[in-house]
């Protein structure tokens, strides 16, 4: 039986697959990672639009990319 952080980790992981996913769709409709990128932070900002400030979801936004540019700044042999 798992205990809840391996489920909370795999439940993440679902959700990581799914991110995935949507993102190789969205590079089918379009070429431009601009339009990509602002989608995905519009999501965000729309996951949480009624129940935190704009400025609370820049914050959480923030957070998680500082905890990701780390992980990414290793490099490809380490991912």
């Amino acid at each position: 039986m798992s205990t809840p952080s391996e489920k909370n980790f795999d439940d993440y992981k679902r959700a990581e697959r799914k991110a995935v996913e949507i993102v190789a769709e969205m590079k089918s409709v379009s070429a431009k990672k601009t339009d990509i990128e602002l989608a995905l932070l519009v999501a965000l900002f729309e996951l949480h639009k009624r129940e935190l400030a704009p400025g609370h979801i820049a914050k959480i936004v923030q957070g998680h990319l500082n905890e990701l540019v780390p992980f990414y700044s290793r490099g490809p042999e380490s991912n």
